[in-house]
Formats: structure tokens, C-alpha cells, sequence
């Protein structure tokens, strides 16, 4: 049950997440990410994300056959999907789109919010615009871990919520421009502009 400083606020459903994908990628930008991790409650305003579809789109992880990393991927829309790259960095998605249907939003970067020292602890670093500007850094500044792989999304420890372009957590009262555009670091389907960002903020990963 989410707690403290959020409990009050919004939390997407499924529903949400089961709907086409380039669409829930533009429109979790500026949601709010919470994670509530050993007792640090820390949150991020998403701004930037990328989307992989289920039909052509060759950087998908499932755009070959089912294995055990991209089967979460063929769950219900809201399932939490974490993996490795480069056999250090964890990146954070959620699936979408009806169950059997293997597609998913990766969370970019953040714009931390609050619990900025757990953050900062984590990562090692007191620069707030290197805190969560990349989706490495974003996991490790939450607390987000490879156990978290396959969790129902805001019906355990992360959660995502509404509002947060509504003066709630920043103090915005209108939703800041947004930009779309090819996705970054991958070696296939380069010129698919599936990325999604909040054009002129500092925690942009790109």
C-alpha cells in the first residue's frame, strides 16, 4: 500500500498501461515513478522514454522467439520489466498492450522529485542532473533491482502516479513541450522515432 507523502495521490491502472505502446510511451511523461525501498521513499518525474513495439520493430526484445529474459514481456499490461545491459547496468520498463502481446516502455531518465540522499547515496554522487538522466542511473538512484523483474507495477514497491504536471509535485500547472525522436544506443531499427522526451529539461539522458 503506498504510504507517507503519496498516499494520497493517483495511481495508474492497468488499464493505462493496455493500450498502444508509442501512445503509453508519450504519455508517461511527467508521471511520477515512486519506489518505496527499505524505507527510503524516493520519486522521479519520467521525463523521457522510449517505446518497443511487437510488430517490426527488430530492437524489441521479443522480436525473435519467446525466451526466458523476454517472457515477461507476454504478461499483462502493468508487469515490470528489468534487465541487464552490459552485464552491469539494470534498465526499467513496463509492458504493455494486451497480455501475449510483447511490447513494452523503457523509463528513460527522471527528474528526481523527493528523496534526493537516498538517491544521492546510491549513486554515489551529490549532482542532482547526474542522479537519474539515464536509465542505469535511474534505477540504481531508486533502488530498483533485478528482483523487481515481473512485479505487478503499483501493487508492490514501485508505483507510478497522475498528475504530477499538475502544480502536485513541481509546481507545473500546464504540461511542459514535448519532442519525439529516434531512440538512443541501440544497433537495430535506428530510425524509428520511438523516443519521447520533455524537450529543454536538464535530466534528459540524450
Amino acid at each position: 500500500m503506498l504510504k507517507g507523502k503519496y498516499r494520497d495521490h493517483k495511481v495508474l491502472e492497468a488499464c493505462f498501461f493496455d493500450r498502444p505502446t508509442l501512445e503509453v510511451a508519450e504519455d508517461l511523461l511527467d508521471k511520477l515513478i515512486v519506489t518505496q525501498k527499505k524505507g527510503e521513499v524516493c520519486s522521479g518525474r519520467i521525463v523521457e522514454t522510449e517505446a518497443y513495439l511487437s510488430e517490426g520493430d527488430p530492437a524489441c526484445h521479443a522480436a525473435g522467439n519467446i525466451t526466458k529474459r523476454n517472457s515477461v514481456m507476454y504478461g499483462p499490461a502493468g508487469t515490470v520489466y528489468v534487465y541487464t545491459i552490459y552485464g552491469m547496468h539494470l534498465c526499467f520498463n513496463v509492458v504493455t498492450e494486451p497480455e501475449k502481446v510483447p511490447a513494452a516502455v523503457l523509463i528513460r531518465a527522471v527528474e528526481p522529485v523527493f528523496g534526493v540522499n537516498a538517491m544521492s547515496k546510491r549513486r554515489g554522487t551529490d549532482k542532482l542532473r547526474n542522479l537519474a538522466s539515464g536509465p542505469g542511473k535511474l534505477t540504481q538512484a531508486l533502488g530498483i533491482n533485478i528482483k523487481d523483474n515481473n512485479k505487478c507495477l503499483n501493487k508492490s514497491d514501485i508505483y507510478i502516479l497522475e498528475g504530477a504536471c499538475a502544480g502536485d509535485f513541481m509546481g507545473n500547472t500546464t504540461r511542459r513541450e514535448t519532442a519525439r525522436s529516434p531512440r538512443i544506443g541501440i544497433s537495430r531499427a535506428k530510425d524509428l522515432k520511438y523516443r519521447f522526451f520533455i524537450r529543454d529539461n536538464n535530466f534528459v539522458s540524450g
